[in-house]
């Protein structure tokens, strides 16, 4: 859900030198598996295997599908994506992405080429964490699906434009007026997407109110998006 406020971090995993040294150091130095912490390698066979067999399904929202539920190891994989820079774990949560996005197309995966429109990152978040994740998953997912045979490509359409209050502790119905009126489309962002299928996707959806105020400011530009998608979601319903 990428319209929140991102956590605090330490001074020292901030800004892009922060990030960059945080990236050479799991080259030189990998740590231990990010999901489950109990090997060298940041992301483990078992773990790994998790992610790519999780079965997607829908969420909360019957037009988006998440690619697994969001418990452990895959909690523990996003959230070191995100919030400490361990980018080499985009590769393979993207290829989780994409297989949501192919979920909840069905049939309509291959009916025209596909655009994803990833959630926007608040600048301040951006800053923080020395880069987008959001629009990083998103374009690996691209590539995933482009390894598949779609013609996928991913654009940052989508800005806020007005800030939104921490949605921490704010039930369904709060969260949606918090958000109403939140995100808008960059105008210039539109140039030669025409004829593309928008795919709304983000890291995690809980109760929805994200990607439907995403699916309204696209709506309201002339872009109707035909799914959305996640890695994750709290709760998920298999598909048939």
């Amino acid at each position: 859900m990428s319209l929140s406020p991102s956590p605090t971090r330490p001074p020292s995993a901030r800004g892009p030198f922060g990030h960059a040294l945080a990236g050479l150091l799991d080259v030189l130095l990998p740590a231990n598996c990010a999901g489950c912490g109990t090997e060298r390698s940041q992301l483990c066979p078992a773990c790994r295997h998790v992610l790519a067999t999780a079965r997607p399904g829908s969420t909360l929202l019957p037009w988006a599908h998440a690619a697994a539920p969001y418990t452990d190891p895959v909690r523990q994989l996003l959230l070191a994506h995100k919030e400490r820079g361990a980018l080499r774990l985009a590769g393979p949560l993207g290829e989780a992405l994409g297989r949501a996005v192919r979920s909840a197309l069905g049939a309509r995966a291959d009916a025209a080429p596909l655009l994803l429109v990833p959630m926007p990152s608040a600048r301040s978040a951006v800053r923080a964490r020395g880069h987008d994740p959001t629009l990083r998953l998103a374009g690996a997912a691209a590539r995933s699906l482009r390894r598949a045979g779609l013609d996928a490509r991913a654009a940052p359409l989508l800005r806020h434009a007005r800030p939104v209050a921490d949605q921490t502790g704010l039930n369904a119905a709060e969260r949606r007026r918090n958000l109403h009126g939140a995100l808008t489309v960059l105008p210039r962002a539109r140039a030669g997407l025409a004829g593309r299928q928008p795919v709304l996707v983000d890291d995690l959806v809980t109760t929805g109110a994200s990607l439907a105020e995403a699916a309204r400011a696209l709506a309201d530009a002339g872009l109707p998006a035909r799914a959305g998608a996640t890695v994750a979601a709290t709760a998920v319903q298999p598909a048939d």
